[in-house]
C-alpha cells in the first residue's frame, strides 16, 4: 500500500499527468486509424522514450496501449472500418446503429464500456496479479488448443441467423490461416510464389477489406439516394436506462476478457470476439444482434479492454508477453534496465503501482474524451456518402500498406473487400471468417505442439483438467443449440397434433 501511494504521489507531477494525457490522446487517434494499432505506435515511440526516466516511460506506452484499444471502435462504429483488430467485434453492431441515426449512443456506450473493462483489469492486475499468473503459467499447448476449439465452437452463433453459412465461412478463414510456412517442417504452403506470404496471411488487410472494403462496394450502388437523418439523433447520448440495460453484459465481459488477457499471447482480439458471442448466447432476443444491439457493443468493447491490464500480468510477472503491444513494453522495461519477474514486485513496487496508476488514469482520461468527443465524432455520419467513402477507402489502402509497407497487404485487403461484397450479398457473414482465420493458426500450432509433446498419444489430452473443462465446454457450446433447435422442434410438432383436438 505505501509503495502505491508513494506512485500515486507521483503523478501529482505535472509532466506525469502531461505524460499520461499525450499517451491516451495518441492512442485514441491512432486506433481510430484504420490499419494502425496500438502495437504499431508504442514500436515508433520506443527509441523516444530512452532519454525518458523509466516510470514516465512506461506510463506514456501503458496509457497509449490502454487509449488505443478503445480508439479501434471508433471508425468501427462510424464507418466499418475498426482502427485496430480488438474492435473487429464492435463493428457488427455498431454499425448498423450508426446507420440508423443513433453513432452518438452507439459512441457513448463504447466509452463507457471501454473505461469500465480496463478499470476492471487495472483492479485485477493489482489484486490478483500473482495468482493469475500462476494460473496462465500452467497454460501450454494442450490447454490453448482446447481454448481456441472452444472459439471456434461459437462460429455458429456468433453472427447471423445461418449456422451452415457461418461454419462455412469459419472454416474458410482457418483455411486462410493455413497459408505460409508451416512451423514445424519449414514448407511453405499455397504462397504462389510470393514470398510476403510466407509468414501467412496477415489479418489486418483481410479485416480491412471484409468490413470496409465490402461496405465501400456497397455503398457504391446507393450514390443516388438522399438520405435525410436528424442531426440530433445522431449526436445524441446513450441514457442511464441504455447503461442498465448493458450492466450484465458488462460485468459478464469483465470476466471474460480479464481471464482471455491474462494468458500469454491471446489479446484483447480473441476476447472481444468471445464477449460477443456470450453477450449474444445471453439474449434472451438474439434477433437484434446484428442490426444495431447496444449489448452487441458493450460486450466485445468491456472484454477487450479489460484484456489490456490483465495482459500486463504475465508480462510483468513472467517476462511473457500477454499481447502483441504488451512485448512492445516489454522492450521498453529491458531497454530501461528492468527486468520482468517475481523479483520486480519485491524491488521496484514504486515503478509497478506507477503503470497500474497510469493505466488507470488512462482508462478516466479516455472516458472523458470519448463522452464529450462522441457528438463531434457522431456527425462523420452526416457527411455525404460520395465525399465520405472514398476517403475511407483511401485511409484503409494506407493502413494496410503501413502494416508491412508491402503492395501485396493492399491486394489482399482490395480481394478480401470484393469477396466480402459477394458474400455479404448471399447472406454470408464477415465474423466467423475474422474468427476462423484468428483462431486457425492457434489451433494447428497448438494441436502440433501438444501432439509432440503426448508422443501422437490423443488419450493424454484427458490427464489434464483445463484441456477437460475446455473440451466440455466446448460440447455444451455445440451441443446446446442443436438441443435447443430439437426440443423447439418437438414442441411445434406436439402443439400441431394437438391443435385439432382442442
Amino acid at each position: 500500500m505505501d509503495a502505491f501511494l508513494t506512485a500515486a504521489s507521483l503523478f501529482a507531477d505535472p509532466y506525469l499527468i502531461g505524460v499520461v494525457l499525450a499517451g491516451t490522446v495518441a492512442g485514441v487517434l491512432v486506433g481510430a486509424m484504420p490499419g494502425l494499432s496500438s502495437t504499431m505506435a508504442t514500436a515508433l515511440l520506443l527509441p523516444f522514450t530512452l532519454t525518458m526516466e523509466p516510470i514516465p516511460a512506461i506510463a506514456l506506452l501503458s496509457a497509449l496501449y490502454c487509449a488505443g484499444t478503445y480508439g479501434g471502435s471508433i471508425t468501427a462504429i462510424l464507418v466499418n472500418a475498426p482502427g485496430a483488430p480488438p474492435a473487429a467485434a464492435t463493428a457488427f453492431d455498431g454499425y448498423p446503429l450508426a446507420q440508423k441515426g443513433r453513432a452518438g449512443q452507439a459512441l457513448g456506450i463504447a466509452s463507457v464500456s471501454s473505461a469500465i473493462g480496463g478499470i476492471f483489469s487495472v483492479i485485477v492486475l493489482i489484486v490478483a496479479a500473482p495468482l493469475l499468473a500462476r494460473i496462465a503459467y500452467d497454460f501450454g499447448p494442450p490447454e490453448y488448443f482446447a481454448l481456441a476449439l472452444f472459439g471456434l465452437s461459437m462460429l455458429a452463433s456468433i453472427s447471423g441467423e445461418a449456422p451452415v453459412k457461418n461454419l462455412m465461412g469459419g472454416a474458410f478463414g482457418v483455411l486462410l490461416a493455413t497459408i505460409g510456412m508451416d512451423f514445424t517442417t519449414g514448407v511453405d504452403r499455397f504462397t504462389f510464389g510470393f514470398w510476403e506470404l510466407s509468414d501467412g496471411v496477415h489479418f489486418i488487410p483481410v479485416m480491412i477489406g471484409l468490413f470496409a472494403g465490402a461496405e465501400f462496394l456497397l455503398q457504391s450502388g446507393r450514390l443516388d439516394r438522399v438520405v435525410v437523418r436528424a442531426a440530433v439523433e445522431a449526436v445524441k447520448l446513450p441514457s442511464w436506462l441504455d447503461f442498465r440495460h448493458c450492466l450484465p453484459t458488462i460485468a459478464r465481459s469483465c470476466g471474460i476478457g480479464a481471464f482471455i488477457g491474462v494468458l500469454p499471447a491471446e489479446g484483447g482480439t480473441v476476447a472481444a470476439m468471445i464477449g460477443y458471442n456470450e453477450a449474444k448466447r445471453w439474449a434472451k432476443d438474439k434477433s437484434k444482434f446484428g442490426h444495431g444491439d447496444i449489448r452487441g457493443i458493450a460486450g466485445p468493447e468491456t472484454a477487450n479492454n479489460a484484456a489490456t491490464g490483465a495482459a500486463m500480468v504475465p508480462t510483468l510477472a513472467l517476462g511473457i508477453p500477454g499481447s502483441a503491444t504488451t512485448a512492445v513494453i516489454l522492450g521498453a522495461l529491458l531497454v530501461h534496465g528492468l527486468r520482468p519477474g517475481p523479483h520486480l514486485f519485491t524491488t521496484t513496487p514504486v515503478l509497478l503501482y506507477g503503470i497500474f496508476t497510469a493505466m488507470l488514469l488512462a482508462n478516466i482520461i479516455f472516458l472523458g474524451v470519448g463522452l464529450l468527443g462522441a457528438k463531434l465524432f457522431a456527425r462523420v455520419t452526416l457527411i455525404p456518402v460520395k465525399f465520405l467513402w472514398p476517403s475511407v477507402f483511401v485511409l484503409a489502402c494506407i493502413g494496410s500498406y503501413a502494416l508491412q509497407q508491402s503492395l501485396l497487404d493492399v491486394w489482399i485487403m482490395v480481394i478480401a473487400g470484393i469477396l466480402g461484397f459477394v458474400l455479404k450479398r448471399y447472406g454470408f457473414s464477415a465474423a466467423p471468417i475474422i474468427m476462423g482465420l484468428i483462431l486457425g493458426e492457434l489451433v494447428e500450432n497448438s494441436l502440433k505442439q501438444s501432439l509432440i509433446i503426448f508422443d501422437h498419444n490423443w488419450l493424454r489430452f484427458l490427464d489434464r483438467p483445463i484441456v477437460v473443462t475446455l473440451l466440455l465446454l466446448t460440447i455444451l457450446s455445440v451441443g446446446a443449440p442443436i438441443f435447443r433447435r430439437i426440443r423447439a422442434r418437438r414442441r411445434a410438432t406436439a402443439e400441431t397434433q394437438g391443435g385439432p383436438a382442442q
